[in-house]
């Protein structure tokens, strides 16, 4: 059949309409984003955001959650409990009604929730499409009521000896529905207790509950709801076999200050300051005209609380965690932008008008956003009823006005505190506009400093440090940067390695501690401005990967403690003030051998050398030798440098690409990211005693042969 005769085919019988949970299940990546983990992590906060809201409406005291070994998840809540009682013209139940219908809920105000983070009403029922088995027990009235869905279909489980399974007799409801009552509790006793195991027609079998992930948003939820009392229980095998379950309970009293004393890792320039505020705005929403039935546009009045954290710490990082009605948005919206906005209006005004005290010239750059965001944490609050986000996920808010009321508040707060008569908070604020100055010259500085250090091409003459052995070719993709630990080292890694593709870059000794140190003192240091400057990319918040000059940066340092300082130190640079070439895994470690154990072969045959990595590699090889019945020279070499190997040696074990080990050092996610953060400011920060805590737990780990003294 030819084309035409297809597309005249085309008529109203071949048009499909998806009707109510079917097209949750037809297309379920339009609800939840996508059908992996991530999905199904955002089933869970669709049942833990709805406990959470009775608590932020000061219903609920306790929420309790519970992975359990057979892959379900329950959720359970001290709130006010679902309604039990009939919907008006539905014929249907409170706990029917918010778990199968579409848009159905108590947040479209209806006055039960003056803020709340579900507000599309399709949470708790999509999670019921996408769920094989779905059981609702509500405490309420003094009963205990009770209803159970297969794929949003309600009915009854015929479970066997009492063990809850998706696997069960399942019986569909026929001619109404039925929510059972199943047991008796105190009047006073009310709460929701929701427990779902996820359809593996619709989730793959690699899709699973992070527990870490869990940790961090339920933590989240406690810091923002003050009292709220949250505790993880996950009670899966872990991969090494424990069966002990793992439990985590968060309690907080502080809100959003305790919240930012926990995000801020580096050293404090200020003190968390606390932003609060009230502003309101028209809005034209559907309301329903009950003398019509029909939907009509009303303007009503909204009132926008706000509440904000923030302090800056001695680092150029920027972290900004926010959040409408107590749900994250990690990809900000119109408060965030709101936020940056006030923010910046009020620190330009005041370094104008102290430009004279500040020593800010006229040949001084413009303070731009990233200047006054450098070493910021904040954590930015925003509740108001019926917020607009985009999309189910709610990642990114929308609602318009809120830009203009929290950049209002944002600014007039902020004016007052940085105009604070009282001493100490003088002192606070004349150390933050110097660092905010700072900032704004580092940046200049470092896009001077970019411009200058682009690779030159033959008509140019070259700036970069004589000391540089560079590559011939510029295809980045191939190109590999060796920074070298000492002079001794370069000269036998100049003849192991292949000068059309490898670059040499000698540092001496041990480089400046960045993690102490300030953008002007780094600025400064030799060392660290020639690695900045042969990697070409700029530094900090003006570094583009997309102008590194190689495609791999490798560390190859002594195998030794000085070796190992001098990485940590390297890449504690990279991590502070090179991060994404971190972050695109192209960061590595040489790892050159321990040992070369040189086997004796019988007649005329070479003898054969083979190269360890460490003292249990060696002692293997060494048996392994024996049971063959061959024999090996003794001493064995033990490399204590680079410089005790020569050329061939070097190339064959640390440099040849088709020989030679490295260790990439990565970031898989935020988690890995805060730990690498904590050990960094622990392994090198400014605070000595948690260093020296750190020292006394691990030393009974060490034996005094592994330490090269």
């Amino acid at each position: 059949m030819s084309i035409t005769a297809k597309s005249q085919e085309y008529t109203a019988r071949h048009l499909s309409v998806l009707e109510g949970l079917e097209a949750v299940r037809k297309r379920p990546g339009m609800y939840i984003g996508s059908t992996d983990s991530r999905g199904l992590m955002h089933c869970a906060w669709e049942i833990i955001d709805n406990a959470v809201d009775e608590a932020l409406e000061g219903f609920a005291k306790n929420i309790a959650v519970t992975i359990y070994d057979d892959g379900s998840i329950e959720v359970s809540d001290d709130g006010r409990g679902i309604p039990v009682d009939e919907v008006p013209g539905t014929g249907a139940s409170g706990v029917e009604v918010v778990y199968t219908k579409l848009h159905a809920g108590g947040k479209f105000g209806g006055g039960s929730y003056s803020s709340s983070g579900g507000l599309h009403g399709v949470g708790a029922s999509v999670v019921n499409a996408l769920s094989e088995r779905l059981d609702v027990h509500v405490n309420r009235d003094g009963k205990t009521w009770a209803m159970s869905f297969r794929r949003g279909e309600p009915g009854l489980f015929k479970d066997k000896k009492g063990v809850l399974s998706p696997h069960s007799i399942f019986e569909p409801f026929v001619d109404s529905s039925e929510l059972q009552v199943v047991g008796k509790v105190a009047k006073k006793t009310t709460g929701t207790k929701v427990r779902y195991w996820a359809d593996p027609e619709i989730f793959p079998s690699s899709a699973s509950f992070k527990f870490d992930e869990l940790i961090e948003r339920v933590r989240e939820k406690a810091f923002l709801v003050p009292g709220l009392r949250i505790t993880v229980t996950d009670e899966r095998v872990l991969d090494d076999g424990e069966t002990q379950p793992r439990v985590e309970e968060f309690h907080f009293d502080g809100g959003v200050v305790d919240f930012v004393d926990f995000l801020a890792l580096d050293p404090p320039v200020t003190d968390v300051f606390r932003i609060q505020g009230v502003g309101s705005f028209k809005e034209s929403v559907q309301m329903l005209d009950k003398s019509t039935g029909h939907l009509r546009a009303q303007d009503v009045e909204r009132e926008c609380k706000v509440d904000i954290a923030m302090r800056w710490g001695t680092g150029y990082e920027t972290t900004e965690e926010s959040f409408v009605n107590i749900i994250a948005t990690p990809k900000g919206g119109t408060h965030i932008q709101g936020f940056e906005m006030g923010l910046l209006k009020a620190v330009r005004s005041q370094i104008e008008a102290k430009a004279r005290q500040l020593k800010v010239t006229a040949r001084d750059a413009k303070i731009e956003k990233d200047d006054a965001l450098a070493g910021l944490t904040a954590v930015v609050t925003v509740s108001f009823p019926e917020p607009q986000f985009e999309g189910q996920t709610k990642e990114i808010l929308g609602t318009a006005p809120i830009r203009a009321i929290v950049s209002r508040i944002v600014e007039k707060e902020m004016t007052k505190i940085l105009n604070s008569t009282k001493r100490d908070q003088k002192t606070e604020n004349q150390r933050l506009l110097e660092k905010i100055i700072a900032e704004m010259r580092a940046r200049v500085a470092a896009r001077t400093q970019k411009e200058i250090s682009r690779r030159k091409n033959a008509l140019e003459t070259s700036t970069l440090p004589a000391k540089l052995a560079d590559c011939r070719t510029e295809d980045v993709a191939r190109t590999e940067l060796f920074i070298v630990e000492g002079d001794s080292a370069l000269g036998t890694a100049k003849l192991a390695r292949s000068s059309d593709f490898q670059a040499l870059l000698p540092i001496r000794g041990k480089i400046l501690n960045v993690q102490k140190a300030s953008p002007a003192d780094i600025l400064r240091n030799q060392e660290v401005s020639s690695i900045i400057q042969v990697v070409g990319a700029g530094s900090g918040r003006t570094f583009d990967l997309e102008a590194a000059r190689y495609g791999k940066v490798i560390f190859m340092t002594d195998a030794d403690v000085d070796g190992a300082h001098i990485r940590t130190l390297l890449l504690t640079l990279f991590f502070r003030y090179m991060r994404p070439l971190v972050e695109a895994g192209r960061v590595f470690a040489a790892v050159p051998p321990l040992h070369r154990v040189e086997v004796i072969n019988p007649g005329s045959k070479k003898n054969e050398f083979i190269y360890t990595y460490s003292d249990a590699e060696l002692h293997a090889v060494l048996k392994k030798i024996d049971r063959e019945g061959k024999r090996y020279k003794e001493p064995i070499q033990r490399y204590k440098g680079l410089g005790e190997m020569d050329a061939d040696q070097l190339a064959e074990t640390t440099m040849d690409p088709s020989h030679r080990m490295l260790r990439r050092i990565s970031m898989e996610d935020e988690v890995a990211l805060r730990d690498a953060e904590a050990t960094f400011e622990l392994l090198m920060g400014s605070d000595v005693a948690p260093r020296k805590d750190f020292i006394i737990e691990g030393a009974d780990d060490i034996s005094r042969e592994q330490i090269d003294a």
